[in-house]
């Protein structure tokens, strides 16, 4: 029988709680704050490509970061060699940011009962050999499923973090977190053209609800839709012209433009273009954005963030005035406010900085057919790709996975190569229609950072959005 997967943010360590405190108040003493983050995790991924188990990986490692804030220099030091005198060095290292400084260490988060994920064995269950039949099987069943499938890619991705964080006023507290995704890309042929599609799912939950037969097959019908659609589009129109956006996964473009300009060391620093615009109008009316790491089971959610304070529903736009910011504790401090529950690193070797969980934008009163109805001449951005943003300014530019053109209120020929171009903060004072059609993404987003990546998630209704322009090749 196989052993069941520790939860104690110890275990493997060569030091416990009492050493770890002893070695914080050597260190942090004159400390603002500081924290040490200790790591355990497991990495697991499949693929599936050319009819065959093309690459598998498992990984583990293990490794504690130490920090201390003093004002606003942060001594940070971090190491996989998790011996005592490993983590003395490491005390060594972040002490030395303190100049002279003999500040008052702040509070300790307050504690939750709230536990947002179960602590499932995603690495063991189901094993290995049931993952990669199950690989097989999406392939085979999509080759079956249509005569102009030519390829067909599929991975399962899944991990296992169990992270402690210890305070040298004896705070401690310990998270242990699974991730789990599916993802399956179609290729299609038809007269020698070729096209793709792709879907995908996933979060902190046992397998199971995204590998059985009902799951599985209807993401690979969606993959393949895509790639059928994309058969039949013809060049996108380039121009100025009014977009509809669809529900869920493009709230990635809401993500990028807009939520990153939200965090709190862009505006603390001034750089945003949101920076000191708190209590002011800065999008349409009924524009209500919302970061909230509290959904149960998301793919962003977090029971705590990464220096132990508990997630919350941060609202940061309300009916189109900015109300606040995304928070971590050191950017709070200077600020003046409260944390958020924001503070997030990619890993142990990473000190932590406001990043977002899940970014959504809060459903309005109109029908989504009502939406495409009042689009004269446009274009349907039915979900997004890949997309590139300048945080300071929030220009945008996104590349279209699904779109159409709009002509008369329905829904044209699918086009091709379109991207959307703008600029953030106007793109929110452009929205003239908001859906009742709220959607999450199925659990797919990865948001990067000053070279670190997390996982996130996004959700929206339809949106309108006036005078937007489309890149393209017509």
């Amino acid at each position: 029988m196989a052993s069941t997967p520790s939860t104690d943010p110890f275990d493997g360590f060569a030091f416990d709680a009492e050493d770890a405190g002893r070695v914080l108040r050597d260190s942090l003493a004159g400390a603002d704050d500081g924290e040490l983050f200790l790591e355990t995790e497991a990495n697991e991924t499949l693929a599936f490509d050319d009819g065959r188990l093309k690459a598998a990986s498992f990984d583990a490692g293990r490794g504690f970061g130490l920090r201390g804030v003093f004002g606003e220099t942060t001594g940070f030091a971090h190491s996989n060699d998790v011996s005592l005198a490993a983590l003395k060095r490491a005390g060594e290292t972040a002490a030395a940011a303190r100049q002279g400084r003999n500040a008052v260490m702040a509070p300790p988060p307050h504690g939750t009962n709230v536990k947002l994920y179960d602590d499932v064995d995603v690495i063991g269950e189901p094993g290995f050999e049931a993952k990669a039949a199950l690989l097989g099987e999406i392939d085979a069943w999509l080759r079956a499923r249509d005569p102009e499938v030519v390829q067909v890619g599929c991975s399962i991705a899944a991990s296992r973090r169990v992270i402690g964080i210890v305070r040298a006023d004896g705070y401690m507290a310990h998270d242990v977190r699974p991730l789990v995704r599916l993802n399956i890309s179609v290729t299609v042929e038809r007269n020698g053209r070729r096209e793709s599609g792709s879907a995908g799912a996933g979060g902190r939950a046992e397998f199971s609800q995204w590998l059985s037969a009902e799951s599985w097959q209807g993401l690979a019908d969606e993959a393949l839709r895509v790639a059928k659609v994309n058969l039949e589009a013809v060049d996108a129109p380039a121009g100025e012209w009014e977009a509809v956006l669809g529900a869920g996964w493009p709230a990635i473009l809401l993500h990028e433009a807009v939520g990153h300009g939200l965090e709190g060391d862009f505006n603390r620093k001034g750089t945003s273009a949101f920076a000191g615009r708190v209590g002011k109008r800065v999008a349409a009316p009924g524009v209500t954005v919302i970061d909230d790491g509290t959904i149960p089971n998301r793919r962003g959610s977090l029971t705590i963030d990464d220096e132990g304070t508990p997630t919350g529903r941060t609202t940061l736009i309300e009916d189109g005035i900015l109300v606040g910011y995304m928070q971590d504790r050191m950017n709070a401090r200077l600020m003046g406010v409260e944390p958020t529950g924001n503070g997030r690193r990619e890993s142990y070797a990473h000190a932590p900085m406001p990043r977002m969980t899940n970014t959504i934008m809060t459903a309005g009163d109109h029908d989504p057919a009502e939406i495409l109805e009042s689009l004269d001449d446009g274009i349907y951005a039915a979900n997004f790709g890949g997309g590139q943003v300048d945080i300071t300014s929030g220009k945008f530019v996104f590349r279209c996975t699904e779109a159409y053109r709009v002509r008369g209120g329905k829904i044209a020929e699918p086009i091709k190569g379109a991207t959307l171009i703008g600029d953030g903060p106007s793109a929110l004072t452009r929205i003239s229609m908001i859906g009742n059609d709220f959607a999450m993404d199925p659990g797919i987003g990865t948001c990067g950072k000053a070279g670190q990546g997390v996982p996130v998630g996004v959700g929206q209704p339809t949106l309108k959005i006036a005078g937007i322009t489309v890149g393209g090749a017509g």
